[in-house]
Parts: C-alpha cells; sequence; structure tokens
C-alpha cells in the first residue's frame, strides 16, 4: 500500500508540472512517465487510483496532438478498460465510442486499433443489459480479430464468450451454439486434442450442452476430458476431479428436468461402471453412475498433495447437493458441514454464502421455453417473486412484485417457484433460512389478434 501511494505521489507531481506547462511543452516522454504510473497502479488492481492517471494521459496526448488525433485511441482505451472495472459502464461507453469515432476519421474498418475499443465496448454493453447492441458490436470485434490474426487465434476467446452470453441473454442458443463449436475448435487448433490445456474447453463446451438439457452429450464431453485427465495425473489424480464432478451434476439434473431427446441420446451413454440404467429412461431415482462418479471425485480431492481446500470443499458442496435432490436431508446436512470447515480454510464461504438453485422448471410461458420463430408475435414481461428458502432447501413465502403482466402469468411464476428446490444458505456451517431471495422470469404473453381494417 506504502508503495502504492508512493507511486501516485509521485504520479500527481509528474501531472502538476504538466498541468503547469504550456501545451507544447508536453512531450513523448512525459506522456510516457505517466502511462508508466497508470499501468503501475492498474496492475496493482488499484482502478480508482488509476482513473485520474488515465484521463491526464487523455489530456496530455490532446494537449500535444490534438483532440482529434488516432495517438489518442489507446489512452482513450485505457480510460474505458479502467471505467469498465470500476462498473462505471457509461463512461467506458463514451471513451470507447471516442476511440472508435477517431478511427473512423483516420482508419480503415480492418485497422487493428479498432480491435481492443470494439471489444471494451461490447463487454460495456453486455454488462449494462444492453443485448443487441453488444452482440452487433462483438461480432464485430471478433470478425476483425479472425481476419488481422487468424480464424483460430487464442486471443478472441473471452469474446467469443462474452458474445455466447450475450446471444444467451437474447434467447439466440442457435447462435450460442454455434459459437461454443468454435470456441473448442480454436482451444483444440491451438493445443491439440492430447494436451491437459484442453481440459478447461472441455468443461465449457460440456456446461453449455448441461445448459441447454443436452445432459447425455455433456457426460460425453466430460468423459472425454476425464481420460485427458487421467493421462495427464493418472488415475483419481487432481485433474480428475472436475470432469468427474461433471459426470455427476449432469446426471442430477438429467435426474431432475428428464433425458434429452436429440440424436445422441440413442446413442451409448459414456459408462464408468456397469449399471442397469437403459438410455433415455426416466429416471424414477439418480442414477449410481454418478453417486460414484462424485464418489470418486471425493476420494480425489481428499489424497489430493498438497491438499486444496477449495476444491475438497466445492466438491462436498456437491455431495451435499445430491444427497438433497435425493431426499436425503440428514445426509446433505453433514455434507454440508464437511465443506463449509474446508471453504473456511480456504478462506471463500462465498459459494454457499446464498441459497443456490437446484431445481426449477420455468412456466410454459417462460421466453427459456419459448421455441417459436414469431417472437414479433408476442409482448414480454419480467415478473420478479420474492420468497423464502427454509433450512431445509424449500420455498415459501412467495411474493409476485407489482406488474402489468397478465395475472395467469404472475400466477405461473408463483407456482413455478413454489415447486423448486434450493441448496440452502450455510451459516457457520448449518443450514439456515434465507429471506428475500429474488428471482426474475421473463415470459411472453401473445398479442391480441389484429382486426382487418374496415372498409
Amino acid at each position: 500500500m506504502r508503495a502504492t501511494r508512493s507511486i501516485a505521489a509521485l504520479a500527481i507531481a509528474v501531472l502538476g508540472s504538466l498541468g503547469a506547462a504550456p501545451a507544447a511543452a508536453v512531450t513523448d516522454d512525459e506522456r510516457t512517465a505517466i502511462y508508466m504510473q497508470f499501468r503501475a497502479l492498474f496492475d496493482a488492481g488499484s482502478y480508482q487510483e488509476a482513473l485520474p492517471m488515465a484521463e491526464q494521459l487523455v489530456t496530455a496526448t490532446e494537449q500535444q496532438y490534438g483532440a482529434k488525433d488516432r495517438a489518442l485511441v489507446n489512452p482513450l482505451a485505457n480510460v474505458g478498460t479502467t471505467q469498465l472495472r470500476l462498473g462505471n459502464f457509461a463512461a467506458a461507453e463514451n471513451a470507447y465510442t471516442r476511440a472508435l469515432t477517431i478511427l473512423d476519421s483516420t482508419a480503415t474498418t480492418t485497422d487493428r486499433a479498432r480491435l481492443r475499443p470494439l471489444q471494451g465496448l461490447g463487454l460495456s454493453y453486455a454488462r449494462s443489459d444492453q443485448p443487441a447492441p453488444a452482440a452487433d458490436t462483438l461480432r464485430r470485434a471478433v470478425d476483425l480479430s479472425r481476419n488481422l490474426d487468424g480464424l483460430y487465434n487464442l486471443g478472441q476467446v473471452d469474446f467469443v464468450r462474452a458474445l455466447i452470453s450475450v446471444y444467451v441473454a437474447q434467447g439466440r442458443l442457435d447462435d450460442a451454439e454455434r459459437e461454443h463449436q468454435y470456441a473448442f475448435r480454436i482451444a483444440e487448433t491451438a493445443y491439440g486434442k492430447g494436451d491437459p490445456r484442453m481440459l478447461p474447453a472441455y468443461d465449457y463446451l460440456a456446461r453449455w450442452y448441461e445448459y441447454v438439457g443436452r445432459y447425455t452429450t455433456a457426460r460425453t464431453e466430460h468423459l472425454r476430458a476425464l481420460r485427458l485427465a487421467e493421462a495427464t495425473t493418472g488415475r483419481l489424480g487432481p485433474a480428475t476431479i472436475e470432469p468427474l464432478r461433471g459426470i455427476a451434476r449432469a446426471y442430477r439434473l438429467e435426474y431432475l428436468y428428464g433425458p434429452e431427446v436429440t440424436q445422441e441420446a440413442a446413442a451409448d451413454d459414456p459408462v464408468l461402471f456397469s449399471t442397469n440404467q437403459g438410455v433415455g429412461q426416466t429416471m424414477a431415482r439418480l442414477n449410481p453412475e454418478g453417486e460414484r462418479a462424485l464418489a470418486l471425485a471425493l476420494r480425489a480431492a481428499r489424497k489430493a498433495s498438497p491438499p486444496v481446500p477449495a476444491q475438497l470443499g466445492a466438491t462436498l458442496v456437491d455431495v451435499g447437493d445430491w444427497n438433497l435432490t435425493a431426499g436425503d436431508g440428514r445426509a446433505a446436512r453433514d455434507s454440508y458441514r464437511d465443506a463449509w470447515q474446508s471453504l473456511v480454510a480456504a478462506g471463500d464461504t462465498s459459494v454457499v454464502d446464498a441459497p443456490r438453485q437446484l431445481r426449477y422448471k420455468p412456466p410454459a410461458s417462460s421466453i427459456a421455453r419459448f421455441t417459436g420463430s414469431n417472437y414479433e408475435n408476442y409482448d414480454e414481461y419480467a415478473i420478479e417473486a420474492k420468497f423464502t428458502v427454509g433450512a431445509d432447501g424449500r420455498t415459501r413465502d412467495v411474493v409476485i412484485s407489482p406488474t402489468e403482466a397478465p395475472q395467469e402469468f404472475r400466477d405461473g411464476v408463483e407456482a413455478a417457484v413454489r415447486k423448486a428446490l434450493y441448496a440452502p444458505r450455510i451459516a457457520n456451517g448449518e443450514p439456515v433460512e434465507a429471506t428475500g431471495v429474488a428471482l426474475t422470469e421473463r415470459v411472453l404473453v401473445r398479442k391480441p389478434a389484429q382486426k382487418p381494417a374496415g372498409p
């Protein structure tokens, strides 16, 4: 902290001398000195202190080159990025937009200097809940990145994933699916199928399949990751923990929501152990394959050397979730209690500090269940429910916030929330009640039919 303050003091002294000098006296060396102070603070995570440095660099660059010179693009992007880190999305948007406006008059549409402002502007839109401009801007950033650095360059991955999130927010699941496949190919092209750096790519793709209800396909990806992990760190090595947890999670979700109905589901389901569970059957109980995978993950987490308390705690949380889903409240409490001890040792209990949704089936009117192509024939409403989650994970005291949505749709959301199951909040190792839990459901209401115009 003392070093950071010293840097800030030095930078203020530099800025003060700049402010006192005539505009023409600003030099490249002085601008570089400001930039170095900015970077030191930014890299230290001191964004609030870094912001004045970034803004002063813009001012100094304007004094040296003018208000419309392309030398301003990077300083403006620095301001935008700092504002983005501070959560000031409108200010970030303004900085990035100004940088792009300068480039519109000084550069071609394929100039590399556009890449950073486009990426930052897309993220600013996305994080301020503006999905339409976010999708357009991030799409332009991704296309430019591929044009400049190759179709499968690794530099685009973060922004492809941001684009995926925006597509999901818009309900454009086909577009999100396409970009998920592309993101996986980027990793595969860069690393090769047998490289352990592929493990996060398998996990990311598998979680997508879980999200869209393709549980058999998800388990296939988790199993591929498991085989790679075993080849990397051995059976029950640390790298096997996440794939095993994923296999168990996919089985638990399938039990709650039913098996996927796709061509992939007709193929043989990946099997770790012998099981009599038929592919495509609705499960009357949790599949023992998942429970065994979870038991292996727990064994691997407990034998890890050196121990990784955060990973052990997360695995024990999974065990608690499995037991609660199976209706064994006592076993769930025991697992959550053990998980708490590990998470405390890791210094982060945030995963259990609030209730977590384990089972929730949106009402038929939910945009999440919309499969048509005539979206324009519907009005969209956001319906917020607030409720209590008990220590047993059950919901009660559901209250629907005031809304213009028709009553039957409010009733549908309330009924869905009442049937939901949550992992309870854990405090001091024990499940406790949580009030004021909120859920917002987006529903579609068909517009009234238009009467034909009269003669």
